[in-house]
């Protein structure tokens, strides 16, 4: 059988991909990860008197821990088979990924499985974030300097 012979039996029985519903799913619940992040930054504002620009920060952590829990329980594995992207592309599916990471690593030990193994990821997320505001801060710190912005 050749290649395209392969392809033509492949297409009549691999069934259509639904991108609509996918699509529809994945920004539904990607909608509502956001929603309750911005629940969260209410409450912040309201219950702890932190301002629009210091809730973020505790909003980002709070949306983190909640995905590294419901990781850790297994429920956010299910809300991704669901969801698709809409549950890795806001910042909770990074607290998803670095734990599964450190779930995957648990049977070689504390250190060189669980702690390696969630650094594999985090490492480079921290090394490019700090990279990038340093060099972004740098050169807010130009155009000041030039009078171009204001601080």
């Amino acid at each position: 059988m050749d290649p395209q012979e392969y392809q033509q039996i492949e297409q009549k029985i691999t069934p259509p991909t639904p991108y609509f519903k996918n699509a529809l799913k994945a920004f539904l619940v990607g909608g509502i990860i956001c929603t309750i992040g911005q629940a969260i930054t209410y409450l912040y504002i309201i219950f702890f008197d932190f301002t629009d620009k210091t809730a973020g920060n505790a909003t980002v952590a709070t949306m983190v821990f909640i995905a590294m829990v419901l990781t850790g329980l297994g429920l956010y594995r299910k809300l991704g088979a669901f969801a698709g992207a809409g549950s890795a592309v806001p910042v909770t599916g990074f607290g998803n990924a670095v734990v599964s990471a450190a779930i995957e690593g648990r049977t070689e030990g504390w250190v060189l499985g669980v702690g390696s193994n969630m650094f594999k990821l985090a490492g480079s997320v921290i090394l490019f974030g700090v990279g990038s505001a340093f060099f972004i801060a740098l050169i807010k710190l130009i155009l000041v300097s030039m009078g171009v912005v204001e601080w």
